[in-house]
């Protein structure tokens, strides 16, 4: 649809529950027609009849409208997407992946920007019209693979929006980045980044300290992989929550995987979860399964925002990864036994920034009159039963355009 105002008809919304002896059994919807005026929502109305006022038509045909995801933990610029098959060599510990590392980010960096379109093709088609990327700055590639992923990201400015996270893989002081995430951050990073500082920095206060001053000197959100487990990740995210505290950056600060909480919880793991709550410190994750589960329904019940991120798609790191939001949504769900109708349209929340059609007493909250029309349009009669079946995705939409699928 080229036309700037439009019709957006025959649009499935979510309008209320349903319930049985207060237990919520269901989910109400009914159809609607959504003007669309410059990318915004100008009117919403029930779809019992079509105004004759000459505006131009799109035809939803009764397709179920969520917001569209928001993929909050990728690496585009280095993965095998797009190449031939390969599957991961054996490593004893993150230092020997850091190795291997090396050799391939020096064989990748041509087709940089070739593997990176591809991936963000992939993730729109799934329903992600938002992504942070998390990208390496090191002695090897230096700040090459940051300017050549910003170029992409503009490349794809009508289509989504993006983060991306000036990220020291190889240590922010081990592999002596500093200046390097500086230099990347001059050029246009939105997020400084940075990993394990205890066992790859070898210096928890020193590395977490830097961390934040150059998120301060570049006025810029902070998001740091935090891979280390048990007290010693507990401590961590304890003196970055002193710091968050002490710098003003409550709300600005995102703590990817965070494995310190991982396991049984404890009364430190729920204590520390109640002060990120309190600085708006959130967490991404892959929820992950195996030997590291999250105690994900804890966080979300303290108040910590969660949001999910695939990591790797078929990568050095790991074969795995689809590059479908969805998907993650339902292995949340299952993982953690949101069987019911409530707890699967909650799931939604964790792929869509917070957002959902409707909010806990059931009332309509999305769309709205004058939001951005960002949209995903699925085959499903409700968001709980696209969660748990994974819907298919007919068409994505940015800023009232159709970027991916048809309608």
């Amino acid at each position: 649809m080229n036309s700037s105002t439009y019709w957006l008809t025959n649009v499935l919304l979510e309008v209320a529950f349903e319930k049985e002896q207060d237990v919520i059994v269901g989910t109400q919807t009914a159809l609607h027609h959504i003007q669309v005026k410059e990318g915004v929502i100008a009117d919403i109305i029930a779809a019992s009849q079509l105004p004759a006022d000459g505006i131009p038509h799109m035809d939803a045909k009764g397709l179920l409208m969520l917001p569209s995801f928001k993929e909050m933990h990728i690496h585009i610029d280095k993965t095998y997407y797009g190449g031939p098959w390969k599957a991961v060599r054996p490593a004893s510990n993150i230092f020997d992946r850091l190795a291997e590392e090396q050799v391939i980010l020096k064989q990748q960096l041509p087709t940089v920007k070739e593997r990176a379109a591809k991936m963000l093709d992939l993730l729109l088609g799934y329903g992600a019209t938002h992504i942070r990327t998390h990208v390496n700055v090191d002695p090897i590639v230096e700040t090459k693979n940051m300017e050549l992923t910003l170029q992409v990201l503009s490349d794809y400015a009508g289509k989504l929006t993006a983060e991306s996270v000036a990220f020291p893989q190889h240590g922010l002081l081990k592999s002596s980045s500093v200046e390097r995430v500086k230099g990347a951050m001059r050029l246009g990073a939105t997020h400084v980044g940075a990993v394990d500082p205890a066992i790859v920095d070898d210096n928890i206060e020193m590395s977490l300290a830097t961390l934040v001053d150059i998120a301060i000197e570049f006025d810029a959100g902070i998001d740091l992989h935090l891979h280390e487990r048990n007290q010693l990740g507990l401590y961590t995210m304890n003196k970055l929550a002193d710091l968050t505290e002490e710098a003003g950056w409550q709300g600005r600060v995102m703590v990817s995987h965070a494995f310190g909480f991982a396991g049984p919880v404890t009364k430190a793991a729920e204590q520390l979860a109640e002060r990120f709550a309190e600085l708006g410190i959130s967490i991404s994750s892959t929820v992950p399964i195996g030997a590291v589960q999250m105690p994900i329904p804890m966080l979300r019940e303290k108040g910590v925002r969660v949001e999910l991120g695939n990591d790797s798609i078929t990568d050095h790191w790991s074969p795995f990864g689809t590059g479908d939001m969805l998907e993650k949504a339902n292995r949340m769900a299952e993982l953690y036994n949101y069987a019911d109708e409530y707890s699967l349209s909650r799931a939604l929340a964790c792929i869509t920034g917070g957002v959902t059609p409707l909010n806990k007493d059931g009332e309509q909250v999305w769309p709205i009159q004058d939001s951005i029309a960002d949209a995903v349009f699925v085959k499903a009669s409700c968001s709980a039963e696209a969660v748990a079946r994974r819907s298919d995705r007919r068409a994505v939409m940015f800023m009232g355009q159709v970027v991916a699928g048809a309608l």
